[in-house]
């Protein structure tokens, strides 16, 4: 049982806000990489079938298209297997992809992975209060 003291102190502020914020982050940084890097990310996996059939449909919608493109495309680069026996993206793509766009995905993977692990520590800490 978590003390009625804990949660009036700033570490209980910052563990509850935490969250909140490294989402903002989160989606400030994905924003970045579809204004600034997704082009080149395109440009990088142009034989693979999902960029020429889907890729440039999801490309005209805004912001909201650019944020799915570069969750298609983290997940096509850090985790290719399955999309290469989908027939989604080309293996040679994958090889050729530059390391510091590959850098980039991670970090953004790792950013989403850490505030949804946060936040459901934050909820599990919640309900035992």
């Amino acid at each position: 049982m978590i003390s009625g003291e804990f949660w009036r102190s700033w570490l209980a502020f910052w563990l509850l806000a935490g969250p909140i914020f490294l989402g903002i982050v989160n989606i400030a940084y994905c924003f970045y990489l579809s204004r600034h890097h997704l082009d080149a990310m395109m440009d990088a996996l142009k034989n693979s079938r999902y960029m020429y059939v889907r890729g440039l449909a999801w490309r005209g919608q805004g912001w909201f298209g650019g944020f799915v493109l570069i969750t298609k495309i983290a997940g096509m680069v850090l985790r290719p297997a399955a999309y290469i026996r989908m027939g989604d993206v080309d293996p040679v793509d994958i090889g050729n992809f530059p390391p510091h766009l590959k850098r980039f995905l991670m970090i953004n993977v790792v950013m989403t992975i850490t505030t949804l692990s946060w936040m459901a520590i934050t909820y599990v800490l919640l309900k035992v209060r």
